[in-house]
């Protein structure tokens, strides 16, 4: 019972499940035998990556003619809301055949994220530090309100999790992304404080803290033309594919991992933060600075 891999044939909700991240983990989330919830603010968004899960089951079958057992179900989620996040829950139940005091659900991933940034503190409009605190944020605390209490009484006989994707803004603290660092950061703490409450419970929670994935999150964000060049250069040059970041995270999960960064420079950041921090802290802004030059 307790030896069972989460991530092997797991019922699994995934939000911001779209594109990029939250896709990626859909794809895989099935390829390891589970069955998955893809929610995202865009119906046709999740019901693309459900269209691609379809595809990609269907290309394994050696018989045309077996009968498709559906394995993943689109349902639109705006995270801000937490009536949505609730409906979400009682979908996935409903569709997985469980129920909030006996839930099916083994793992949910909380990853509906939006970007923004480009401006310091002062000139970032209020307007998009709600909008950005809303998403990135309540969506992370809305999904922890509502199915941590189903997982922490399923984690007394059978192992279950949850994934917060988080970033290396969470402790990097650059500048002119004030809004976005703050949410992820909370988000990060938000893990960290599940994470010790969940303490021998048979529930893991892991977060995700990456530096650049190749996604579309600078497409939909709210960024400063300046800084949404670089970011995509900076995705271009450095960023790595969502699918090995999201392979790492759920065998990290499996193992019981806090922590998951994936990426050498943000395990970089991480050490250089907090063993140097008032000189990471003023050579942050000198980079910023000379980046923005040349730009």
């Amino acid at each position: 019972m307790f030896g069972r891999k989460i991530t092997k044939g797991a019922n699994a909700v995934v939000t911001g499940a779209g594109s990029g991240i939250g896709r990626a983990f859909a794809l895989e989330i099935v390829r390891r035998g589970g069955r998955v919830v893809c929610a995202d603010i865009s119906l046709e968004r999740a019901q693309e990556t459900v269209e691609m899960i379809m595809d990609q089951v269907a290309g394994k079958l050696k018989n045309p003619d077996l009968v498709f057992v559906a394995q993943a179900w689109a349902v639109k989620c705006d995270v801000s809301k937490l009536k949505d996040v609730e409906a979400l829950a009682l979908q996935a139940e409903e569709i997985f055949g469980g129920t909030e005091d006996n839930t099916a659900i083994d793992l949910v991933v909380n990853n509906a994220g939006v970007g923004a940034g480009g401006k310091p503190i002062g000139e970032t409009t209020i307007e998009d530090w709600k909008w950005t605190i809303g998403v990135n944020l309540w969506g992370v605390i809305h999904g922890c309100h509502v199915f941590a209490p189903r997982l922490r009484k399923k984690g007394a006989v059978r192992k279950c999790g949850i994934i917060n994707v988080a970033s290396t803004a969470s402790f990097a603290a650059a500048p002119l992304m004030s809004a976005y660092n703050v949410t992820k950061a909370g988000a990060l703490a938000l893990t960290e404080t599940l994470a010790s409450e969940m303490a021998g419970t048979g529930v893991n929670v892991t977060a995700l803290c990456p530096t650049f994935v190749k996604t579309n999150i600078t497409k939909d964000g709210r960024i400063d033309p300046a800084s949404n060049q670089l970011a995509n250069k900076l995705m271009e040059w450095t960023g790595v594919s969502a699918d090995g970041v999201v392979k790492e995270t759920l065998n990290a999960l499996d193992k019981g991992q806090l922590y998951v960064l994936p990426q050498l420079d943000a395990r970089m950041i991480w050490r250089m933060k907090r063993l140097m921090p008032r000189s990471y802290t003023r050579g942050a802004g000198l980079l910023a600075r000379v980046a923005a030059k040349a730009f």
